[in-house]
């Protein structure tokens, strides 16, 4: 019995350690070295450099690819939050191609603590940062509003499944693109850590919780999954989950054989994955107004979940 009682206390004190040490487990934002100092920004393109403040105050950094003058205004536009590590420097090519080949505008959101963003990084303050930019989209009058786009890879998935099941926006957004994404926190990190004393941790135990699987079933919008088969760093498995548990009413999964966590962008047939995604939410919108049906996709209403699993 007092064996019993020391491991419970062994674990106790390893949970309020790892406690306090989530946030430098989870966040790289000096990694790769100088991530901090040097941020790229695009070439040969139009762009603004943007910095705008959260809701508490922290300002934070954004980069805003913009299409020809001609296009700009009428192009859909895509706000895209990245990974826990590096800047939104590190995701320029991926952005340059998304430009090219889909035809975005492309917002680049750094999160607070990353490239020359303020502040520290928390959950919470990443849900503020992905609030701000938003708000700050929605607020330009040259940006066709009904045409926004919210992508998310890895961790940045985690924050777009929060702001497209946030009240002020579920409604407002054209569709979601969710790449390489967990189904929460706690779950992932057993996943990848194979420790008896982290499997018998309980989920409210880590200070990080990012609960994308219970808030998807709320998540009503067109919504693409982009999954690489190789990804060792989050089970495609979870990726399978949260297509499954999605409530959205037009959905899409694509499995990408060979492709890892940080290149499935990389991969044969990724931006047609996008822009047929993008064609077939423009047509189910058409087809819903001329029906004399509301226009957003999502209403819950009688509405049919439709699916779709393809591999690549």
């Amino acid at each position: 019995m007092a064996s019993a009682g020391n491991d419970r206390l062994k674990v106790i004190h390893i949970a309020g350690v790892l406690y306090n040490l989530q946030d430098k487990l989870l966040y790289y934002p000096e990694e790769p070295a100088h991530s901090r100092i040097y941020v790229e920004l695009p070439q040969g393109l139009s762009y603004e450099n943007i910095f705008t403040h959260t809701s508490d105050g922290v300002q934070i950094n954004m980069v805003l690819i913009k299409q020809p003058q001609g296009r700009f205004g009428t192009a859909p536009t895509m706000v895209f939050f990245h990974g826990n590590a590096g800047n939104i420097g590190h995701r320029m090519m991926n952005a340059h191609c998304l430009y090219l080949y889909s035809g975005f505008n492309i917002l680049l959101v750094e999160y607070r603590g990353y490239g020359k963003s303020q502040g520290s990084p928390s959950e919470e303050g990443l849900y503020l940062d992905a609030l701000a930019a938003m708000k700050y989209i929605f607020q330009r009058e040259d940006i066709d509003h009904s045409k926004i786009v919210v992508f998310g890879r890895s961790l940045g998935g985690a924050v777009a499944i929060y702001v497209s099941t946030h009240p002020h926006y579920s409604r407002k957004i054209f569709a979601v693109i969710l790449e390489n994404t967990f189904t929460s926190l706690p779950q992932v990190a057993k996943a990848l850590f194979h420790l008896g004393f982290l499997q018998r941790l309980p989920n409210w135990s880590f200070k990080n919780q990012y609960p994308s699987v219970i808030r998807i079933r709320q998540l009503q919008l067109p919504t693409l999954f982009l999954s690489g088969q190789s990804d060792n760093l989050v089970p495609p498995a979870m990726m399978n989950e949260l297509y499954d548990k999605s409530g959205s009413i037009l959905k899409r999964l694509v499995k990408f054989q060979g492709a890892s966590h940080n290149e499935t962008w990389q991969s044969n047939g990724y931006y047609d994955a996008i822009n047929n995604f993008m064609m077939e939410v423009y047509k189910s919108k058409v087809v819903r107004s001329s029906a004399d049906t509301r226009l957003e996709l999502g209403d819950g209403q009688g509405d049919h979940v439709e699916g779709e699993v393809k591999v690549i």
